[in-house]
């Protein structure tokens, strides 16, 4: 069964606060302490493990309720591929950074705000405000013309707080990774190979992704339930012809082939060894505690992030428990399946 979005998204506000631009609360390493006890920390991983709930199963060609708010999103995302469309990269013969991109992102900038009150048909520029710089966050830099997980986690936070302002609601959650994030995800590999952006902070073969994260998790979060194929199988041609206009993870992995040469091991070290781990319920845990480890605990990432009165920076109350992923993995009641112990092991 689905969790009512109150189980993953804080729907507070920091109401006193209503007004006030975002900025960037970690200055220093002693802030990351604070930023691991926020409200926004703890929305997140919410809003993640919350996701990977109602996804379970579901593929991206299935059938799924998609609500107005949530059409005009994706429309607005098309918005971003065609100013793509009308930016050519030049013909220059560095490896990495075209400098079309940023004639690009100039360009997004500049409709970035109308194209997001056009797609929620609001006038309520309190929360646009905040939600305007997650999304123009989400697209990479334009001076050292890069992309990578932080500008991913800066889309991850758009999406949470669609939800805290209520934009989208419960019925829009698997919609919000299979549609919303997915056309996202498709949208940033085009700018990345377009106009050969930098990975930002990338950790070569020790990383998943030069570029991605989260659709990792989701991906696995899809396969968690009646999987068509075992974790050893997501590496064999056949498995990814078959499967990877289906599930998220398996489209990584197609893509990682594409732009990537040389054996499977050598260049992504970290997801042929996944491929070893028994269950996709085990690999989606394994998967979210990386994503605190590598991604949420580092400095170099989390001193770019934006925070204002959707996303909090000030600390939960004492106690509260940190949304697990475990809870997310509870089989729909209409074909109950009674887990394994390696399934519920962590």
């Amino acid at each position: 069964m689905e969790q009512p979005r109150e189980s993953f998204v804080n729907a507070e506000t920091d109401s006193g606060e209503n007004t006030r631009e975002p900025t960037k609360c970690v200055k220093s390493v002693m802030d990351m302490a604070v930023w691991q006890k926020s409200q926004a920390y703890y929305d997140l991983i919410g809003f993640i493990n919350g996701i990977s709930t109602a996804i379970q199963g579901k593929k991206l060609t299935d059938v799924m309720h998609m609500s107005k708010t949530m059409k005009h999103l994706v429309a607005m995302i098309q918005k971003f591929d065609k100013l793509l469309d009308e930016t050519p990269r030049f013909e220059e013969p560095q490896r990495f950074g075209n400098q079309a991109y940023r004639i690009w992102f100039k360009k997004m900038e500049e409709n970035a705000r109308a194209y997001l009150v056009e797609a929620l048909t609001d006038d309520n520029y309190t929360s646009i405000n905040e939600l305007y710089v997650y999304l123009r966050e989400s697209f990479g830099n334009p001076t050292r013309i890069d992309y990578g997980t932080g500008h991913e986690l800066a889309f991850i936070m758009f999406l949470c707080c669609l939800f805290k302002t209520k934009y989208l609601v419960e019925e829009d959650n698997v919609a919000c990774a299979l549609k919303l994030f997915n056309s996202y995800l498709v949208f940033v590999r085009r700018l990345q190979k377009t106009y050969r952006m930098e990975p930002a902070g990338s950790q070569g073969v020790w990383s998943l992704d030069d570029y991605q994260f989260v659709p990792f998790i989701w991906g696995s979060a899809q396969l968690a339930f009646h999987s068509p194929f075992d974790p050893s199988k997501f590496l064999d041609q056949n498995i990814i012809e078959d499967y990877k206009d289906s599930y998220m993870f398996i489209s990584c992995i197609d893509y990682i082939s594409q732009v990537k040469t040389g054996h499977f091991a050598e260049h992504s070290n970290q997801l042929w060894g996944i491929s070893a781990v028994p269950s996709w319920v085990k690999i989606n845990s394994g998967l979210v505690k990386m994503y605190q480890k590598e991604i949420l605990s580092k400095f170099p990432v989390i001193q770019h992030v934006y925070f204002g009165s959707l996303m909090v920076f000030k600390p939960v109350k004492p106690g509260t428990p940190l949304p697990n992923a475990r809870l997310g993995f509870m089989p729909p009641p209409a074909a109950p399946v009674k887990p394994t112990p390696e399934q519920t092991k962590i």
